[in-house]
């Protein structure tokens, strides 16, 4: 009785044990497993519930050859294609395919012609076929003990069909998975070839077959690069809106873009370079140190073939249209830094964005290439204002914008030049600062009355004192030896040769006294200079807030500090003007005429804007001088009605005032008198 409970124990865990293997391999015909996960777990677990040696997951082509899915402790010659078990074997698992019906077949048994069909192992074969909603998918084989009771193999037998109709839900939905995929590719193939073919601007078509053809491989990054020349530059990268090209990646890129352009054969690296031309290597490998991409396809892309090339015969084509069909327009470039498809998934998909890619770019580029084509494109996108309702409005507009031009063209006016001057007595007189040094005292104000040697300031120079004490210290020193010399002239006892040695000191140091003497004279000279003094009489013109600006501050030789001008009655002004060189020109052409014998002069006063006076042109300087913002300019000295000033302004005439001047240079068209500056600016700078 003991023994009995123990087999019926034993009997009910087997029971369980293949309960909960059935329960996984249904949780596992329900799941999204890849076919080499789901074919891996479905074997081990048929092969654990039946006890069995080993198993194997065929798959059988349309040409009836055999290919294992997977297989556990299959025998060797089962694998060899060539050997004769194989073939047997083959022949087998089509027959099982065909009929759709699981078998038993005993070791070392055959049926057909010579037995030629059947099983050459040593086990017995549960064979069942695993079949979808378009047929047998593929045939599912167990390796079996040969010893079994007939019922126990029957027993095998049903559970391996059982399992494969569960197994059979799994393929079904891959079906429909792979379907809904390739529906889903198919969708996105068609928006990006509609994308990619819809606009015929070169970088608009570069940048879409970027982003779009990214989104369709599904890698982390596509590049497109342009034939500029003999080479390639990257027009287009995805996911950026521009591209940096003097970053190192970009250069890198455009030099191996252009490279492999130049060798016509496509590159795909995948992390290993030893099979690369050297030329392309060192530049894949500087680019991938520079970039991390694990796997790069960079593709030339070929003027595509159109269909009257096609169409004719080859004898009748011209070589240099050959070549041109044939040329390289540019590089895709496929790039994969974090993600990992397989090549079996990428190809068609780098095939398809490649195909669509020339020929988009070939368009772009031949839409581009046409004669005048942004002038065609402006009047294309302008022809709207021939349309009925916008004709009305677009007439108008035109007869107006013409008679506008008419008057700029036909229209003749007074023609002029502007320049900036100043008002000033005839007579003044800069005061210039003799030597460096400080004002050490000032002695006038703005406005003061002088006369003809009055002081107007003085200057301490502190190098030129010292070196005065210095000469007055030498001159004491050589004084005092010069006495002591001639008393030594005439001491008693003295030999001729000292007589003449102390003659001698005495003529050196004579001749030094008066070298001193001479310097002496020199400095206080100078020293004379450092007190200046009015050249003539008149009135002071300082600058505003002198005593802050001269008062115990350092000057330097040249420069004005003051200026002495006569303002008084019967005293001559003059207006001086700084003509811009750019602008002598059209004064020079108008002088050319013989008619023309002098220049007309209008001005206004800064103070005064408001009245406009007239004068002539009494001097033109011969040489040019750089003044301020102006930068190189003609000195005009204009004569003035000086009594007509002084009604206007109340004989309130002040030395400097700022005055614009128009020099009268004949008659142009409106156009031209109002637009003068931009046309010379445009004849200077552009047509030149």
């Amino acid at each position: 009785m003991a023994s009995e409970s123990s087999n019926q124990e034993a009997i009910e865990n087997t029971k369980q044990q293949i309960r909960g293997l059935v329960s996984e391999i249904a949780q596992l015909s329900k799941s999204e497993l890849d076919p080499g996960e789901f074919y891996a777990a479905f074997m081990q677990k048929i092969v654990s519930a039946l006890a069995a040696h080993g198993g194997a997951v065929w798959s059988l082509s349309d040409d009836g050859a055999s290919s294992v899915l997977y297989q556990i402790n299959i025998a060797g010659a089962l694998l060899d294609p060539d050997s004769e078990d194989a073939e047997r074997h083959t022949k087998l698992l089509r027959v099982v395919a065909h009929s759709n019906e699981a078998q038993l077949v005993p070791p070392n048994s055959g049926f057909g012609e010579d037995g030629a069909i059947g099983n050459p192992t040593d086990h017995l074969l549960v064979l069942a076929p695993l079949a979808g909603d378009q047929g047998v998918e593929a045939v599912v084989e167990v390796f079996q003990r040969p010893n079994a009771q007939p019922a126990t193999q029957r027993g095998y037998l049903r559970f391996l069909v059982q399992m494969c109709e569960l197994a059979a839900e799994w393929v079904k939905s891959q079906k429909l998975r792979q379907f809904s995929d390739r529906h889903s590719l198919w969708a996105q193939a068609d928006q990006f070839s509609r994308l990619v073919h819809h606009n015929l601007d070169l970088k608009e078509t570069a940048y879409t077959i970027a982003n779009e053809g990214r989104r369709l491989i599904g890698c982390d990054r596509v590049s497109v690069a342009l034939r500029k020349g003999s080479k390639c530059r990257i027009e287009a990268v995805s996911g950026q809106d521009t591209v940096e090209r003097r970053s190192n990646a970009v250069t890198l890129l455009s030099k191996l873009a252009t490279r492999v352009m130049r060798s016509g054969e496509a590159l795909w690296y995948d992390g290993n370079t030893e099979d690369l031309p050297p030329q392309i290597e060192s530049v894949v490998d500087e680019y991938v140190d520079e970039s991390y991409t694990r796997m790069m396809a960079v593709l030339p892309l070929k003027r595509p073939e159109t269909k009257a090339d096609a169409a004719r015969d080859p004898s009748d084509v011209d070589p240099n249209e050959t070549k041109k069909r044939e040329e390289y327009i540019g590089v895709l470039i496929i790039e994969q830094i974090e993600t990992n498809l397989p090549r079996s998934v990428l190809d068609p998909r780098v095939d398809l964005v490649y195909e669509h890619c020339c020929r988009a770019v070939s368009n772009s580029q031949e839409f581009n290439n046409l004669f005048m084509m942004p002038v065609w494109r402006t009047i294309g996108k302008t022809a709207w204002v021939i349309r009925a309702r916008a004709l009305p409005k677009a007439i108008a507009i035109t007869s107006v914008v013409l008679a506008i031009l008419c008057t700029f063209l036909f229209v003749q006016v007074d023609f002029s030049v502007e320049a900036e001057g100043v008002l000033q007595p005839v007579n003044r007189h800069d005061i210039f600062v003799p030597a460096n040094g400080i004002v050490t005292e000032l002695l006038i104000h703005d406005q003061q009355e002088v006369s003809a040697g009055d002081v107007l300031m003085t200057i301490e120079d502190p190098d030129l004192l010292i070196e005065k004490r210095r000469v007055e210290g030498q001159l004491e020193e050589t004084k005092d030896q010069l006495s002591n010399a001639r008393r030594a002239q005439f001491q008693p006892g003295l030999s001729p040769a000292d007589k003449i040695q102390v003659s001698g000191q005495v003529k050196q140091l004579q001749l030094r006294r008066d070298t001193l003497n001479q310097e002496l004279e020199i400095i206080n000279q100078k020293e004379a200079l450092l007190t200046i003094k009015s050249p003539a009489d008149g009135q002071v013109v300082l600058q505003w807030d002198v005593e802050k600006t001269l008062q115990h501050r350092p000057v330097a030789i040249g420069q004005v500090v003051m200026t002495v001008v006569q303002i008084g009655e019967g005293k001559e002004w003059e207006l001086e003007l700084a003509l811009p060189e750019r602008r002598f020109g059209h004064l020079a052409e108008y002088l050319s005429d013989p008619d023309v014998d002098e220049l007309q002069v209008e001005y206004v006063l800064a103070m005064n804007p408001e009245h406009i006076f007239e004068g002539t042109v009494q001097r033109i300087r011969q040489s040019t001088q750089v003044e301020g913002e102006d930068g190189t300019v003609v000195p005009l000295l204009v004569k003035i009605d000086q009594a007509e000033l002084k009604t206007i302004l109340h004989g309130d005439l002040r030395p400097g005032t700022t005055v614009t001047g128009d020099v009268h240079c004949g008659r142009s068209s409106l156009g031209y008198s109002w637009f003068h500056e931009a046309i010379q600016w445009v004849q200077y700078h552009l047509l030149f």
